[in-house]
């Protein structure tokens, strides 16, 4: 079923242009004079037919657009762990401080060493979702 999805307009494509699809772009097409034999570069119009062949249909956008958008959801997952992991570094945090609060200010220190590499982490997750809807 998916298979003739990528079959059937290859092959309209290939019926339609007769053999100027098998040539590629830049090839060089045989003169018709015998006699010449000199090779002439291809033509305006076999170029312009075979470049509206490979244009994409709309259906084609709106699938890369589809799944523009699924990535970037996906690429956003690790915002939530971000905040997770934030959640367990203040946590850890409270339960150090309450077992040994005479280190406050080491603790202190490596829980803001945590909430920085946690937030970083998500942050980076973002910056690949935004990345992903906006350049690709």
């Amino acid at each position: 079923m998916y298979c003739s999805r990528i079959v059937a307009p290859a092959t309209r494509c290939l019926v339609s242009s007769g053999s100027k699809a098998i040539r590629p772009i830049s090839s060089t097409v045989v003169s018709k004079d015998n006699s010449n034999l000199s090779l002439s570069p291809v033509t305006t119009n076999a170029l312009m037919s075979q470049l509206r062949n490979f244009q994409t249909s709309v259906a084609k956008r709106d699938i890369d657009q589809a799944a523009r958008y699924i990535g970037a959801g996906a690429a956003t997952v690790g915002v939530a762990g971000s905040g997770a992991g934030i959640g367990t570094v203040f946590g850890s945090l409270c339960i150090a401080f309450a077992r040994n609060p005479s280190m406050k200010q080491q603790l202190f220190g490596y829980a803001i060493l945590g909430f920085a590499l946690a937030e970083a982490m998500g942050l980076f997750c973002l910056m690949m979702a935004f990345m992903i809807v906006y350049i690709l």
